[in-house]
């Protein structure tokens, strides 16, 4: 068992309380590593240090910043597969998506420092004679970005690269579940030399120290990606500072397959954006609305791809094609749901079911029968399930997929440009996929309308995220 470290002001160190928390292996439920448990005296700790960094990083030169990002990824790049392999053991994900989420992150960091000559401002015409108004971006000021354990490392770099290259300082809370990659990721900061408080990390209960961080007037900004449950307590601790949030949180992203689509592919798709990362993103299709005509034929095909799906422990078996649910909890969350739209009139055509005895492991399931009303169709789920709906015209599938308190990512299937772009017109989610995967860019813009969230992340308007602007009224005496 491994004892991981916090990193606090540039040195690594323990909890200030000497406690620690298990991590466990949701393929094997062995302990795996420990972390320390990380108390309100640590986060203030951070949080001075990033403080007391943050001036001086802000004058940093822009390009200089964006020296320490690309050191930043040529040090992943070193680890690479070390990485990989971190994230397999302690999130679950199968080789092949745990080394996208590798190769991402080092693209991320790359690409966020090509912004170091890209931060503009604007020059505005006065309405006096002799006066020129300037607008100019300036840091935001102390992060604090609370990770998720679904992307635990790709979240780094989405919420720190945004941050550092703004010229902003940050304290990282790393999932409990998933912390290892991140403490991991110090060392990789340490070996570039960035001066101390620029990145800090603490490690703990997101009750604890998310909480004491979103409530501190030392923060700036907090950026949180979870749930809409996590969202709404980081907000009310938020409130009392006025500090400004940026949320990521829950989905239940529709997807539509109209009778022009072609079926085969548009299945492979949906499936692909249904077991991604054993079912857990916030943009992974939730629900599918087929239309009448091709309902049959599709379902026929859909059900035959889920049943291939192959379901084991990644790091035995590197053929498989779904790795665990990331814990015991999500595993009952899961079945509960499934088990709640059978009693409510949902007929289960494969799946439904736990895999084995050991781990998270639950099959890849289809439930057809599926009607608007149901909780499956509104509740998030989170977990490798397809709903299926049946619908008329596209206007009914439209007014169905709104029907719902997030708005992150959603799709449709058609070879019909005038129906794909009502439906990008109309659709009310931050993200739309035609004839594709749910899977977002790193220059796009990730974000999401109603419950799914406030801000984003990703591309120009990412970086914005930690920007605020000054306007400069300059008038000149004649």
């Amino acid at each position: 068992m491994k004892d991981l470290q916090m990193y606090i002001n540039g040195q690594f160190c323990e909890s200030s309380n000497g406690k620690w928390i298990n991590v466990l292996n949701p393929s094997t439920e062995e302990v795996i590593s420990r972390q320390p448990e990380g108390t309100i005296e640590d986060v203030n700790r951070a949080l001075d240090a990033a403080r007391a960094a943050q001036k001086a990083w802000a004058k940093t030169p822009a390009i200089e910043r964006a020296g320490y990002l690309l050191k930043m990824a040529e040090g992943i790049k070193k680890r690479e597969k070390e990485f990989t392999e971190i994230i397999m053991r302690e999130q679950g994900k199968t080789r092949n998506w745990a080394a996208i989420e590798v190769g991402a992150t080092i693209a991320y960091f790359e690409y966020m420092a090509t912004f170091a000559r890209h931060i503009e401002g604007e020059i505005i015409p006065s309405d006096r004679p002799n006066e020129t108004i300037l607008l100019t971006k300036k840091p935001i000021g102390v992060v604090a970005g609370i990770l998720p354990w679904n992307f635990p490392f790709f979240l780094i770099a989405r919420k720190a690269g945004a941050a550092l290259i703004a010229g902003c300082t940050i304290v990282i809370k790393p999932s409990q579940l998933t912390p290892e990659n991140c403490t991991e990721f110090a060392k990789v900061v340490a070996e570039t030399g960035l001066p101390a408080g620029v990145i800090n990390i603490v490690t703990g209960k997101g009750s604890v120290i998310g909480n004491e961080m979103a409530g501190s007037p030392k923060i700036d900004i907090v950026s949180v990606t979870g749930s809409v449950g996590a969202g709404e307590s980081i907000m009310a601790a938020a409130s009392k500072n006025i500090t400004k949030v940026s949320l990521e949180l829950g989905g239940k992203a529709p997807a539509i397959v109209m009778k022009d689509a072609d079926l085969e592919r548009a299945a492979q798709w949906i499936v692909d954006s249904r077991i991604g990362n054993n079912g857990q993103i916030c943009n992974n299709a939730e629900r599918v609305y087929v239309q009448k005509e091709v309902k049959a034929a599709f379902t026929e095909i859909l059900v035959k791809k889920m049943q291939a799906v192959k379901v084991g422990d990644p790091c035995a078996d590197e053929s498989v094609d779904m790795g665990p649910l990331v814990e015991q909890r999500a595993l009952e969350s899961v079945t509960e749901k499934v088990e709640r739209a059978i009693s409510q009139g949902a007929k289960l055509l494969c799946g439904g079911h736990r895999v084995g005895t050991k781990g998270y492991f639950y099959a890849a399931t289809v439930l057809d029968n599926c009607r608007q009303d149901m909780d499956i169709i509104h509740e998030e789920t989170f977990g490798p399930v397809i709903p299926l709906v049946e619908f008329e015209t596209l206007d009914d599938a439209i007014a169905m997929a709104n029907d719902c308190e997030y708005g992150l990512a959603s799709s449709i299937f058609t070879k019909d440009l005038n129906v794909a772009v009502k439906a990008c017109r109309e659709l009310e989610f931050g993200e739309t996929y035609i004839n594709r995967e749910h899977f977002e860019a790193i220059q796009g813009f990730h974000a999401g309308m109603k419950k799914s969230g406030i801000g984003g992340a990703d591309g120009k308007h990412g970086v914005d995220e930690y920007l605020v602007t000054h306007v400069t009224y300059l008038d000149t005496w004649e």
